[in-house]
């Protein structure tokens, strides 16, 4: 099993390889930042099911820095990774980067208070062997690349990203993560992607999306 430290975020689908910055200012999270870092734990950043406890009332900035908002039930599928502190303000507010670099999936709670703390295991793609698989990963690679840079067309930043060794080197699989960043979708979308242990079929949905695409794509 694997510890992780949970934040629940709503709307929040994240997918391993791509780093997030988060602004933390609750207590309870603040200390999960500092569990994590300390104790060298992941967090795991996650969408969520519904709300189990709701604060609602507005707050004011003093507020939400000494008390805790409200409470969700989190998506059992998730990517976490380890916090990096960017800056810390004299008040306690924190800038922190999590750089997802896995999938996993709840298993156990082993504690509710201050912060969640969960015994996760990993969340990985099914292994097919099938050299025929393998061609069709590399087209449907090849297709959403092309797509994307036909739909970038006039935004020198992002063509120059897809044609860097990077994203050009990259494997299919990677891709199918990755690329999720660069193209936006409704959360339930992004979380069955997310959930989807067939890279073949990530790509599949990633390449209906851009295909379907009318305007340029920004960054």
């Amino acid at each position: 099993m694997i510890e992780v430290a949970l934040f629940p975020i709503p709307n929040a689908v994240n997918f391993p390889g791509l780093p997030i910055p988060l602004h933390v200012f609750e207590p309870r999270y603040r200390k999960m930042v500092k569990y994590c870092i300390d104790n060298k734990v992941m967090m795991g950043v996650c969408h969520t099911e519904k709300v189990l406890h709701a604060n609602k009332r507005d707050q004011t900035q003093a507020e939400a820095l000494n008390s805790n908002h409200s409470t969700y039930k989190p998506c059992a599928v998730f990517s976490a990774g380890m916090v990096e502190l960017l800056e810390e303000t004299v008040d306690g507010r924190m800038a922190i980067l999590v750089n997802f670099e896995t999938r996993l999936q709840l298993q156990l709670e082993r504690q509710t208070l201050p912060f969640n703390i969960w015994d996760c295991e990993p969340y990985e793609d099914e292994v097919l062997e099938d050299d025929g698989l393998a061609v069709l990963l590399k087209q449907s690679h090849e297709k959403i690349m092309q797509r994307l840079l036909i739909i970038s067309h006039g935004n020198d930043e992002v063509q120059k990203m897809l044609k860097s060794d990077h994203w050009q080197n990259m494997s299919p699989v990677e891709f199918s993560f990755l690329v999720n960043g660069l193209i936006g979708m409704p959360t339930e979308d992004k979380q069955a992607l997310l959930e989807m242990r067939q890279p073949q079929k990530r790509l599949d949905v990633i390449l209906e999306i851009v295909n379907s695409v009318q305007q340029p794509l920004s960054n």
